[in-house]
């Protein structure tokens, strides 16, 4: 065992950065890091201690075996779906009765999203949701992606022209990239360009000082009661509001006027139900679920591609392989059938670290989940992360094998829940396609022009607080390839 220098936990031999030789003298597939996993669930302090540190390291070996668990955190019941059925039963079937999001995500999110579409619920959700579910819709693919090969080929134009012998932190990168890239989808190539570096800091900000759990709901206490978050936190939330309302003000005024935007789509778009548009306050709410949804979990998955490839060089090579037989120097999204293995690459990269680990809704009305009674007011969780890594769905389940996702791999022979990196269910993120199509289009163009290593003596780990980042820094060496 070692010691993770990003929270003093022991982290097993099996997850360091190495490739085995195997038996025939092959390669054995590479085991990324993971937190240890104790035989039993923790005692209840130790227990809150280990969420306030990271969702991932709560869970024990019987957790990636079980298909259901039921257990009572102080005056609060929480059920585990754990199987592809059980999750289908609780978040399809029985959606109507577990939609709401657990108060822990809802108090940690509002002071950034207000009333925005990922922690709404009722009348007021299917409200937004029947606005902004079209601006994102897979329809309009073609029309959303040309800011994702424009600023890749930027960034692999800058790459090029870097000092290879300077580390660069890969998870500040795509950070970056993923922020200019939704800045520029959400609000046009004219007014969206300057806001991405603010909006990335203060939001790294924002996760690392917002609050972890939510003692009072485990106590039973009402929703209305406030709940305490630092001064960090709604420092960062003002700084990002800011900055999103001078765009839409910018927006709505006619700036960038004859411009592509998912904000002036949302503006021209009528809820069929109302007849009514949204107001400023609800533009800049929804602004602000689209970039927390359409950067961070995007730059995450990319981080940790780039973390998993330079540790696979099979894999790495294969994707430079699809990257160079590209007919421009940055992918299109013409060029998506072309790049089936950096698909894979990616949704294997959503498997072993989703960048929402947690899926938690609270039970609005009594049901039934399993055969077992589910009071109201109970925490209901699916899982990714234990879910991707289950030993009765996956064959060597900590395993980086894209190979599973290619055509007539393992991945094709699963249930439809098996896989659940954008949630399910009538809350499933409206901007998946999206999100998947990015992170392949700037993985191949970035791959084409580098190769990452990286710096060695580097331990990754994986935290998961609002999202699932490798630790604080992802410090890489990047080598130039051909132009």
């Amino acid at each position: 065992m070692l010691t993770c220098r990003h929270c003093n936990q022991a982290v097993p031999v099996d997850s360091i950065s190495s490739i085995i030789p195997g038996p025939d003298g092959l390669a054995e597939p590479f085991v990324p890091p993971h937190p240890p996993r104790p035989r039993r669930l923790a005692p209840l302090p130790e227990f809150l201690r280990a969420l306030r540190r990271s969702f991932l390291d709560i869970w024990p070996q019987p957790s990636f075996e079980q298909d259901f668990a039921h257990r009572r955190i102080l005056l609060r019941d929480i059920f585990l779906c754990n199987s592809p059925a059980t999750v289908q039963e609780a978040f399809v079937d029985h959606a109507l009765d577990i939609e709401r999001k657990s108060p822990q995500m809802r108090h940690a999110l509002r002071p950034l999203l207000g009333d925005g579409l990922f922690i709404s619920d009722g009348a007021l959700w299917k409200e937004r949701r029947r606005v902004v579910a079209p601006v994102t819709h897979v329809s309009r693919l073609a029309s959303l992606t040309p800011p994702i090969t424009e600023a890749a080929g930027e960034r692999a134009a800058a790459w090029r022209a870097r000092d290879p012998a300077q580390p660069i932190d890969m998870l500040a990168e795509m950070g970056h990239l993923t922020a200019e890239i939704i800045c520029r989808t959400i609000f046009g190539r004219q007014l969206g360009g300057n806001a991405a570096a603010t909006v990335v800091g203060a939001f790294a900000e924002y996760q690392r000082a917002v609050g972890q759990t939510d003692l009072l709901s485990l106590l039973g206490l009402p929703d209305w009661m406030p709940r305490w978050q630092p001064r960090r936190v709604r420092q960062a939330s003002r700084r990002i509001q800011s900055v999103l309302d001078g765009l839409i003000a910018g927006i709505l005024s006619g700036a960038g006027e004859g411009e592509a935007s998912l904000i002036r789509a949302m503006a021209e778009g009528v809820n069929p139900a109302t007849g009514r548009r949204m107001d400023r306050e609800a533009f800049r709410n929804e602004a602000a679920v689209l970039f927390m949804a359409g950067h961070e979990t995007t730059a995450n998955t990319l981080a940790w591609a780039w973390y998993l490839l330079s540790q696979s060089p099979s894999a790495l090579a294969r994707v430079q392989a699809e990257a160079d037989a590209l007919p421009g120097p940055a992918a299109r999204f013409s060029d998506m059938a072309g790049l089936a293995f950096t698909r894979a690459v990616v949704e294997e990269t959503l498997r072993l670290y989703p960048p929402v680990a947690l899926l938690a809704r609270e039970a609005v009305a009594e049901t039934t989940i399993a055969g077992r009674r589910v009071p109201k007011g109970s925490l209901v969780l699916a899982v990714p992360w234990l879910l991707h890594r289950h030993r009765k769905l996956w064959s060597q389940p900590d395993a980086f094998i894209p190979e599973r996702f290619l055509a007539g791999g393992e991945a094709a022979t699963k249930p439809r829940y098996t896989w659940i990196p954008f949630a399910i269910g009538p809350r499933v993120c409206t901007g998946a396609a999206f999100g998947l199509t990015e992170a392949v289009l700037c993985l191949a163009t970035l791959c084409r022009a580098v190769t990452p290593r990286l710096v060695p003596g580097t331990t990754v780990y994986p935290i998961c607080r609002l999202t699932l980042r490798p630790g604080d820094r992802l410090p890489m060496l990047l080598e130039p390839r051909h132009g």
